[in-house]
């Protein structure tokens, strides 16, 4: 009986040993994993990072840390951009992402591309004639001066990229409201899945929508929140790789790594919680070109709305 109960502690011994050395081994290699991922995010952030001129004030990085130290809202001006070689391209799309972490809220402003504004240093033209003019710096520029509010930092988004980055995550599923045809592609009414190519088609059509710029506004939002939410929850190892490279060639922000894990850690709960703004004014052609104008009112109302999420607690 002792030389059994012997034999039973030798093989518990034994079995403890063999759980212990796997454990360290998963340990170690998803350690290993986890430093890989980390050193490779730094580089993908690194190539991303093109900061402003204003970036330098040390002004502004005091109240850019002040922010972060406080959780207080952090306003993201998303450009899209259709870019190809030796073509400085054109902002398709403006959004102005407002996140508020105290209250997990998001308020998303897709500003129509034709809105007759004030350029700063320039006449009154479209809105989105800002970044042919004068780039990411004249861009939001432009949308601080038209709604009276801050824009802390920017993400210019290269669009055959975002369609890159649709594919790397299997898709996006959306809730379509109108049936339409667009690039030899139909799209039903009803809950549909798109791969990349037919989202970045799904969001350019404007023409056949009765709506024009507001409709293809609204699919741009829904696109975009279908893709946050894909990515909140993606879970492919293996494609991780993938995407860090896409992001590294396709998108520039002037956020740096520290403040990419700021928004990671703190804000990522406000896209729970989104409401979606939409500007309500009329078409007119003025000097033979076509505007989309917007009354003082109205961009009051808009700017009202938007401080009043920032200052919610």
């Amino acid at each position: 009986m002792e030389l059994r109960t012997d034999k039973r502690k030798r093989k518990k011994k034994k079995w403890l040993k063999w759980i212990g050395i796997s454990l360290i081994t998963v340990l170690l290699i998803g350690g290993g994993f986890l430093y890989y991922m980390w050193d490779k995010l730094g580089d993908t952030i690194e190539t991303m990072h093109n900061p402003l001129a204003r970036d330098d004030d040390p002004d502004r990085q005091k109240e850019i840390e002040s922010i972060f130290k406080k959780n207080h809202t952090v306003n993201i001006l998303l450009l899209g951009v259709d870019q190809r070689p030796g073509d400085k391209g054109r902002s398709d799309t403006m959004i102005l992402m407002s996140l508020n972490p105290k209250t997990n809220s998001m308020v998303m402003l897709s500003i129509p591309r034709d809105t007759y504004v004030t350029l700063p240093g320039r006449n009154k033209d479209k809105i989105n004639h800002s970044y042919a003019y004068g780039g990411v710096e004249l861009s939001v520029q432009t949308v601080e001066e038209t709604f009276d509010v801050p824009v802390h930092f920017y993400a210019k988004v290269n669009m055959e990229g975002f369609q890159q980055g649709v594919d790397a995550l299997g898709g996006v599923t959306v809730q379509n409201d109108q049936a339409f045809s667009q690039g030899g592609r139909t799209f039903e009414k009803g809950k549909i899945h798109l791969n990349g190519e037919d989202a970045l088609k799904y969001i350019r059509m404007r023409k056949g929508d009765p709506r024009g710029d507001l409709g293809r506004n609204e699919r741009q939002r829904n696109v975009i929140t279908a893709a946050m939410n894909e990515a909140a929850s993606f879970s492919s190892i293996t494609k991780v790789g993938e995407i860090f490279g896409i992001l590294g060639n396709n998108v520039e922000t002037d956020l740096n790594k520290d403040q990419l894990q700021n928004l990671f850690s703190n804000y990522r709960n406000t896209r729970n919680n989104m409401k979606t703004l939409e500007i309500k004014g009329s078409g007119q052609t003025i000097g033979k070109v076509w505007y989309y104008v917007v009354p003082d009112s109205e961009f009051a109302r808009i700017t009202n709305e938007i401080k009043s999420h920032m200052q919610a607690k």
